[in-house]
């Protein structure tokens, strides 16, 4: 299993790139997530990635971070969801964006995407359930392991995504979910 590709960016033809490590180029596909952030041609550039094998080829998908490898094989291993698919949707929504929508299990978010229609969203989201947080590295905010909680549950509150991260800032290390909602929306009210 290739698991990271370290070397220099030899070629960039959306969605594959082309990255030269000892000598040998390997052709990688990438959701356009990972295709904006990478560097310029000849730079050097490091994939986190996922190698499928097949009886008629080999194919290998990089990812910028760990997080969207963790999604991207979480979406592949839902039944009929293939690599075209789970690619579509990593570039369609960053991964704290699935996150968010499989906690708040909104399809609409990801009809939005093209090739995912309702019925696929409906399913994307069921099978994702609890699925999806299990893949991630837990977030690295203040509040800790809850941090995930918090910010979903001021974002149902109608707040955006950007003023709960900003209210979450503040919060002390450690703190709980319930406690760390109350802070927050204490904050939110003030600001």
């Amino acid at each position: 299993m290739i698991g990271r590709l370290s070397g220099r960016l030899a070629a960039k033809h959306p969605p594959q790139v082309l990255v030269e490590v000892g000598g040998v180029a390997y052709e990688v596909d990438v959701p356009m997530s990972t295709f904006y952030a990478l560097p310029a041609t000849g730079e050097p550039v490091t994939l986190h990635t996922h190698l499928v094998v097949r009886e008629d080829a080999h194919q290998l998908y990089g990812f910028a971070t760990l997080e969207e490898r963790a999604a991207f094989r979480e979406l592949i291993r839902i039944s009929g969801i293939g690599v075209r698919t789970a690619l579509a949707v990593l570039s369609g929504l960053s991964v704290a964006e699935l996150a968010q929508a499989v906690a708040l299990q909104e399809p609409a978010r990801l009809t939005r995407i093209p090739g995912i229609g309702k019925k696929t969203a409906e399913r994307l989201l069921l099978e994702l359930k609890g699925r999806l947080a299990e893949a991630l590295p837990a977030p690295t905010e203040a509040a800790g392991e809850g941090a995930g909680d918090i910010l979903n549950a001021l974002v149902a509150l109608g707040y955006s995504e950007r003023e709960a991260r900003a209210a979450m800032k503040a919060l002390p290390a450690g703190v709980g979910v319930a406690e760390g909602i109350r802070q927050a929306l204490k904050a939110l009210a003030r600001g």
